[in-house]
């Protein structure tokens, strides 16, 4: 099983003048600790799950770019991008940079989008769920046109929402053929019909609901013609494992259980996440003790 870490929170005691450096300090040690994959949440303001809208957050690729000119091998992505938050190619612009400025580690991470009121307090347009759901896919199609052309070829994309009259990037992506792309949510209409169509990992909550969903995930790709193994199985997570590890075998077990319904990735939070030696305990304890452990296949539980 591998092992991301989420930075959801940057309200941290040391306040907003040492921000960048504490950030830095914990990419570094995240990176250096053996972490697969560091990813940051794609909102403006702090979401309500986490504290209340004025504390501190962070552009999530502005941060994303800061961390990769410090850190040499993790992943790097947003959990997850909102679809309307920007015009597709610009999106696919951004992420193309991140990926090469980075050395090819960028991953696109996206969703529908839910947060109205700050998207509304932004100023950024909010159509209903449908059209939302009409625009995430137009901005997938886009996105992996822009990786696929070639320079002198490039040709006019007019989709119902969004029309690009010379979808040009260069440089291109160094991830071939393009930027690995992680779907967030479980409905099981849309969100995982456009996971078979489209991505290379989806993210789901961890509930017992994982199998069915997985489930659900499988005849997607039958329907599509896609393999299933290709799609790497995501899940949230908390990695409490306490002040001196304490926690460290009831989060084995939590690890474990993900892995029973199917789990092959488990990206989390990290309390006090600040506090860089609890970074260092998981690299040091709990993800060598949870390499070997292998998910399930869904179906056949």
């Amino acid at each position: 099983m591998k092992i991301g870490i989420s930075i959801a929170d940057f309200t941290w005691p040391s306040g907003p003048a040492k921000l960048g450096s504490t950030l830095g300090q914990i990419a570094r040690t995240a990176d250096q600790a053996g972490f697969d994959s560091i990813w940051v949440m794609d909102h403006f303001w702090q979401i309500r799950m986490n504290g209340p809208e004025h504390h501190e957050m962070l552009e999530g690729y502005s941060a994303l770019s800061y961390m990769a000119a410090i850190t040499s091998r993790a992943k790097l992505g947003t959990m997850v991008t909102g679809a309307v938050y920007r015009y597709p190619g610009v999106l696919a612009k951004t992420v193309t940079t991140l990926d090469v400025l980075s050395g090819g580690r960028a991953w696109l991470g996206i969703g529908a989008a839910w947060n109205e009121a700050e998207s509304r307090g932004l100023g950024i347009p909010f159509p209903p769920i449908k059209e939302r759901f009409e625009r995430l896919e137009e901005t997938l199609q886009i996105c992996l046109a822009m990786w696929e052309g070639k320079r002198g070829s490039e040709k006019p994309l007019h989709g119902e929402h969004y029309q690009l009259e010379r979808p040009l990037n260069v440089p291109q992506s160094l991830s071939r053929p393009h930027p690995p792309i992680l779907i967030g949510g479980g409905g099981e209409k849309k969100t995982l019909r456009l996971v078979a169509q489209y991505a290379d990992a989806c993210n789901l909550f961890p509930s017992p609901e994982v199998p069915r969903k997985l489930d659900i995930l499988r005849e997607h790709c039958n329907a599509v013609g896609r393999n299933y193994d290709e799609i790497e199985k995501t899940a949230m997570f908390q990695f409490d494992l306490g002040d001196n590890g304490e926690n460290l075998g009831k989060v084995i077990g939590g690890l474990r259980w993900l892995a029973g319904m199917g789990i092959q990735t488990a990206i989390g939070s990290v309390p006090k996440i600040y506090e860089t030696k609890r970074l260092e305990l998981i690299g040091e304890r709990l993800i060598p003790a949870v390499a070997d452990v292998e998910a399930a296949t869904a179906g056949s539980r």
